[in-house]
């Protein structure tokens, strides 16, 4: 008898001891998650997210005491209608000077008595006067910015109380984050409101039975909540930047479903092969040989493949990848510890109940293999009849979905790409009508021997003027915006410019700064060390990044998901076939994000404001999640036509059989993964949208085009070669001939199943007739 495997060993227990596994289980979920509290979340600062030249010049000024802090704008106008009188049409009048002048008093007092605020500036009037602006500058970063938002705002709101003729409103960076972070929490109960359903309705089709509907979302759910616990845990190693959350909610329904789904279909397979021969302890342990280790080899291939996101030097992908090893990790362990136990007391339910109706002279129901259905049946049959054929026209097709991708234009989203729907951000365009240049700001940070300090500002000063007379850059009248450190070491100018952060206009100020003025004037001055940031720059500086590290990540990826297929199936043919699959499903989608989402045709039909690019994360993301989570699919279906090849099944049969008995599940788990994906287009957050949008592509043409046009085709067309260098197949299919030749084969199945020649395959049934025979030889031959 074969030595069983480790995954086989711990189902064993589990089925043999269901009451202790589940309650385990739990005990582990609660231990993680109370752990996970009591710790807390560590959240990252913002000196986690420093990148590039941006980030050398926020560490200069934050040093001297001088760097960007968050702001808040309050904005004073008079109601609507003519002399400011409410209950009129209109544009805003003028100002009453008496009214302006009061509200000013009383918001600058009440802002000042705040602990959050570090000054109120005074006020600046808009062009045509009619409005008035005060600038709150908070203490505390950027990350602490929106704890101190609901203090401001109550106050913002007395005043505007106090002064009924007035509108007075508040937005700003603190605003801004905070309802960007409110609108995100929402978004992502629509999502689960979304996914919930269109899950459960598929697992219904699937399994036509509402118990076992509720096992995937139980183990999915206990999962997930689990890895929240564990997610703080691990904060406090790699600080959390917000997304971890969102990422295990995103991969851990994904990937908790589709694991359950190939143990479930499994366990039927065999269930239907037994024909009640075997116990449900029996059928537990052939599930756990078969779809167990394809799971442990898909979700460890899922973990090494994310393992390629810390190669990004990034904090938020650091954030992307803890989240998607630890979600991955507790779901493999679920699936082959806790699953196991639920399914064998599911099985003796329903054993008990088949009894009873025995005892009672009623009939039970038959169990028998369904096939792929007609659907299925007409979409693998161009493969099977003309695999050349099919293989180049759907190579043809997907190269043609990936060549926008050629056209691809990486942007760093900023504000301006925020939803409307966020009052702050209503407010900030208004802000924008009437002070167009607080829209982009550029610091200049300048860092010399305090002796130096007055030339530094002479420098300064004419690298100001030097801006000032180009068209680009837009500032109101009056003195350079220049700030220096109590020790005089470090001095900031201001730059203002009155473009979208994410347009060229500002990455062209940008530059003009960086290669042009800056070197011309502070740059001649010797021994002083510049750097400019701001929130143009941490764009630029962030894009170049990632297209630094790409390739890196790329190669470690390409190696990875080459050297995990090998190792799964001991061939480098699928090793390269799978990384060329891999790289085709991930070039189309990033095709169709690009023909999407960088023009402007879809935006009312997504509810989206075009950047005109791509947020530089996502193709970097899809690469790395796309060659995990493609694995699942790979895994599963090539497992089952490998384990036909090696009972003596010839490889083109193998592979028909493999990819027609996996159809129905590898379209469910699809299906769910693409509501879980495609569930995130509906958010607001454009980088969400995007996401959501590339993934749910990349699995729809993973599932429906990869795995039943080209895989199919491609190992049809290279036949026994696909196993090389292994000769494990050769050697199965030899000894099958020579069996057929002697007769020695009493009852092979046709299709890889269990009853043909076992010389390497796990079987059951001679698992459990050899138990039976070491305390009950008659029952044995009986079973036999």
């Amino acid at each position: 008898m074969r030595k069983r495997s480790a995954t086989v060993r711990v189902a064993r227990w589990s089925a043999l001891h269901p009451w202790r596994a589940v309650i385990g289980w739990f005990v582990f979920v609660v231990l993680c998650l109370g752990g996970g509290i009591a710790a807390g979340m560590n959240s990252a600062t913002t000196e986690d997210f420093r990148v590039g030249e941006a980030g050398r010049a926020e560490a200069l000024a934050a040093e001297g005491g001088v760097q960007l802090r968050p702001t808040e704008q309050v904005l004073i106008r008079a109601a609507s209608g003519r002399q400011g009188r409410p209950g009129q049409t209109g544009q805003p009048g003028r100002l009453d000077k008496a009214q302006a002048e009061a509200a000013v008093r009383d918001i600058t007092a009440r802002m000042k008595a705040l602990p959050e605020v570090a000054s109120v500036a005074a006020p600046v009037r808009s062009a045509d006067g009619r409005v008035l602006r005060i600038q709150v500058e908070l203490n505390g970063s950027e990350q602490e910015d929106q704890e101190h938002v609901p203090p401001l705002r109550e106050q913002t709101a007395q005043v505007a109380k106090a002064h009924p003729d007035l509108v007075i409103e508040e937005t700003g960076d603190a605003s801004v984050s905070k309802g960007v972070d409110d609108q995100r929490n929402e978004d992502l109960k629509f999502s689960e409101a979304i996914t919930l359903p269109i899950t459960l309705i598929t697992l219904a089709v699937v399994f036509g039975s509402v118990v076992m509907v509720g096992v995937p979302l139980l183990l999915a759910i206990t999962s997930i909540a689990a890895t929240m616990g564990l997610a703080m845990l691990a904060s406090h190693l790699l600080p959390d930047t917000g997304v971890g959350m969102s990422m295990i909610l995103l991969i851990g329904m994904a990937v908790g479903v589709d694991y359950t789904l190939f143990y479930l279909k499994r366990e039927r397979d065999e269930r239907a092969r037994a024909g009640g021969r075997l116990t449900s302890e029996a059928l537990v342990e052939a599930a756990a040989a078969t779809a167990g280790r394809a799971i442990v080899v898909s979700g460890l291939a899922v973990i090494v493949s994310t393992t390629a996101l810390y190669l990004a030097r990034d904090v938020i992908f650091d954030s992307l990848a803890t989240g998607t090893i630890l979600v991955v990790a507790v779901a493999v362990a679920s699936s082959v510890t806790v699953l196991p136990a639920l399914l064998v007391m599911l099985g003796r339910r329903t054993e008990r109940r088949e009894a009873k109706r025995l005892a009672q002279g009623k009939p039970v129901r038959a169990y028998g293999e369904k096939g792929p259905g007609r659907a299925w049946s007409a979409l693998l049959a161009p493969a099977r009849k003309r695999p050349a054929l099919t293989l180049c026209l759907s190579v043809l097709v997907m190269l043609g979905l990936a060549l926008p991708a050629l056209t691809m234009n990486l942007k760093n989203p900023a504000r301006d790409s925020f939803s409307r729907e966020i009052p702050a951000m209503k407010g900030y365009d208004r802000l924008l009508d009437d002070f167009p240049e607080q829209r982009v700001r550029h610091l200049v940070v300048v860092r010399a021997e305090a002796s130096r300090a007055a030339d530094v500002r002479r420098a300064l000063t004419a690298l100001d003027r030097a801006a000032q007379a180009d068209p680009l850059f837009s500032r109101p009248s009056g003195a350079p915006l220049l700030r220096s450190s109590e020790d005089g070491r470090t001095t900031t100018l201001e730059l203002n410019a009155a473009h979208p952060t994410y347009s060229k206009k500002a990455e062209d100020s940008l530059a003009h700064v960086r290669e042009t003025y800056l070197p011309a004037t502070v740059g001649k001055l010797p021994g002083v060390e510049t750097a400019v940031t701001g929130e143009v720059a941490r764009g630029v500086d962030y894009v170049q990044h990632q297209n630094e590290k790409l390739p890196l990540v790329l190669g470690f990826l390409l190696l990875m998901t080459f050297g995990m297929t090998v190792y799964a199936f001991r061939s480098v043919v699928l090793g390269l076939l799978g990384v060329g699959l891999n790289l085709l499903s991930a070039a189309s989608a990033l095709g169709l994000l690009v023909l999407v989402f960088q023009g402007t045709w879809a935006e009312d039909l997504l509810s989206f404001e075009s950047l005109g690019g791509i947020s530089s994360r996502v193709p970097l993301f899809l690469f790395v999640i796309l060659f995990g989570l493609s694995m699942d699919y790979q895994v599963f279906v090539v497992s089952r036509i490998r384990e036909a090849a090696l009972n003596g099944v010839p490889t083109r049969q193998a592979v028909l059989d493999g990819i027609a008995s996996s159809a129905k599940v590898v379209t469910s788990a699809a299906i769910v993964m693409v509501t879980v994906f495609a569930s995130f287009v509906m958010l607001h957050i454009l980088e969400m949208k995007q996401m959501g949008f590339v993934l749910a592509a990349a699995v729809l043409l993973d599932a429906f085009v990869i795995r039943v046009m080209i895989l199919p085709a491609a190992l049809l067309l290279l036949g026994r070669a696909t196993w090389w260098p292994s000769g494990a197949i050769r050697r199965a299919e030899a000894r099958a001939a020579a069996q057929d030749r002697t007769g020695q084969i009493t009852g092979a199945d046709g299709g890889g199943g269990w009853a043909g020649a076992h010389s390497n395959a796990y079987d059951p049934l001679r698992v459990q007739t050899d138990r039976r025979a070491q305390t009950d030889p008659h029952r044995a031959r009986t079973a036999q």
